[in-house]
């Protein structure tokens, strides 16, 4: 029975020679841990090369600047890690103890109506990027269309309860805010999940298939899963966090000030921000808050975008996904983002 996983249904135009391993990637076997480690050693190398430089870096800089660039980078971490460990559990125990046949009976048969189910679904996961981008990726490897599960990755983030309930306190003003930013962003991951059933394809998404492939039992199988996806999400959440802080510091709040009276501009400048920010989405609304220049339109722009596309998603994409996949669907997302939050702002603030 299908159930809009694979055949004609199936998205990314995959046929069923795509869905069992190549021998190219049976021969390209990975560690015990799940991946190759390599890019490990170049984190640990970037990190001895900064604290090296660090003393020139303090001489030649605004000591001040260093000083905030380190603690956004922190704070970053801080918030991201709690969030990327429960998405790693969650993906492990997906891997490991969830049979491919509950996902055939949870989702419609039809990938184009399982697409919906799986933006709606994301209400339930309170977490943040960080957690949906290790789940997603486990429910495609137990056999998920990518369309749907591309979907949950957009939506869980965004209209989850507690990024909700966070947006009602943060405009206790405008409580049209909350729901502009549920309807929003909801139209946003479900656009995207179908835009890629129409046109996505296989070449462009690596999907790791482990959990179809794994010999042992299943505790063996969750503990090398979820150590495996630690060191490698762990390690692109780190390079997403660097870039974040040092774009946080270098980029002039006049920009902003300047754009902040011009409609178009101001919801772009907004919407950059949030990709450049990458504020966990527990806690955006109440950045968005204090842009008191900004219109709420504006506003709704960057609380839609952040949780969707923002550096260190982007940079976990890579590491999960391919470049492939994250050089087309984070411009597309960001495109869709900010035009449905232009028309819901338009409509609702």
């Amino acid at each position: 029975m299908r159930i809009g996983l694979h055949g004609e249904d199936s998205d990314l135009g995959l046929e069923p020679r795509d869905l069992a391993p190549s021998p190219s990637a049976e021969s390209e076997s990975r560690d015990s841990a799940g991946y190759r480690p390599g890019w490990v050693e170049a984190v640990l190398l970037a990190t001895v090369l900064y604290a090296l430089a660090q003393p020139w870096l303090s001489a030649n800089l605004d000591p001040a600047a260093v000083s905030a660039a380190s603690t956004i980078f922190v704070a970053i971490m801080v918030q991201a890690m709690p969030f990327l460990v429960l998405g790693i559990v969650l993906s492990a125990v997906i891997t490991a103890f969830v049979p491919p046949a509950f996902w055939q009976r949870a989702l419609p048969k039809r990938t184009s109506l399982a697409v919906p189910v799986a933006g709606c679904a994301g209400v339930i996961l309170p977490g943040c990027e960080c957690a949906s981008v290790p789940v997603s990726g486990a429910l495609m490897g137990k056999g998920v269309a990518p369309a749907a599960a591309l979907t949950f990755l957009l939506a869980a983030p965004a209209i989850n309860p507690i990024v909700i309930v966070s947006t009602f306190v943060a405009f206790p003003n405008e409580p049209l805010m909350a729901a502009a930013r549920f309807a929003a962003s909801l139209i946003t991951a479900i656009t995207m999940g179908w835009l890629w059933l129409r046109f996505g394809k296989g070449d462009w998404l690596k999907i790791d298939r482990r959990a179809q492939h794994s010999h042992g039992t299943k505790a063996q199988v969750f503990r090398t899963t979820a150590g495996g996806d630690f060191l490698h999400a762990g390690g692109f959440l780190v390079l997403g966090a660097l870039a974040a802080a040092v774009l946080n510091v270098f980029v002039p709040r006049e920009w902003l000030d300047a754009v902040a009276d011009k409609p178009v501009l101001s919801v772009l400048a907004l919407a950059l921000l949030a990709v450049l920010l990458s504020v966990c989405s527990e806690a955006d609304a109440f950045v968005a808050a204090s842009l008191t220049s900004f219109s709420p339109t504006a506003k709704l722009a960057f609380l839609v975008v952040g949780p969707m596309v923002d550096l260190k998603l982007i940079s976990m994409q890579i590491g999960i996904f391919g470049k492939s996949f994250a050089a087309r669907f984070a411009p597309a997302t960001f495109c869709i983002a900010v035009l449905t939050a232009s028309v819901v702002g338009y409509v609702l603030l």
